[in-house]
């Protein structure tokens, strides 16, 4: 990872309002910490990869998540397109498996419940997707219910940044 993406702001979850949710806040709060070595220690047991090719087989091709909305235009730098989306409320979000080739996860939280999850790649590629927050629902984040292509949202809010897909 690159030194400038590691110093990059982390992102926030709004405190919830309701008893339930605020445990579960502060276990993840106290568990974010630890998530990149679980994570990384899942991987080189074989367990990361057998989630990601079992459970969710339609990334055995690219080994990344749906809902591409394009690719960075190359008159952008990523340092200054991931600046330009810090500006707008995102964060890097550490809690995340790791696509193939993912250079940058950022997110932004809409409430306790819900982000706009953006990866970007080391090809340029952008992908951007919404759903619950895994300090909300780590189970239903894991299996992607409530996983929605919010691509329209998504493209208002880059619209300069990304040249045109095309397929």
């Amino acid at each position: 990872m690159e030194k400038w993406i590691r110093k990059l702001p982390r992102s926030r979850v709004d405190y919830p309002s309701q008893k339930r949710d605020q445990l579960k806040y502060w276990v993840w709060k106290a568990y974010t910490p630890l998530h990149p070595l679980v994570r990384n220690a899942s991987y080189r047991l074989g367990v990361g990869r057998f989630l990601l090719r079992r459970v969710f087989p339609e990334m055995k091709q690219t080994g990344r998540q749906d809902f591409l909305i394009g690719t960075l235009d190359p008159a952008h730098s990523v340092r200054d397109f991931v600046s330009f989306l810090i500006e707008q409320g995102f964060g890097n979000h550490f809690v995340a498996w790791k696509d193939s080739d993912e250079l940058v996860s950022l997110r932004r939280t809409d409430g306790f419940r819900h982000q706009y999850h953006i990866r970007i790649f080391k090809d340029g590629e952008v992908r951007c997707h919404y759903e619950f927050t895994p300090e909300y629902h780590p189970i239903r984040h894991l299996i992607r219910i409530g996983f929605e292509d919010r691509n329209q949202e998504f493209r208002t809010l880059m619209q300069d940044w990304l040249l045109p897909l095309t397929r």
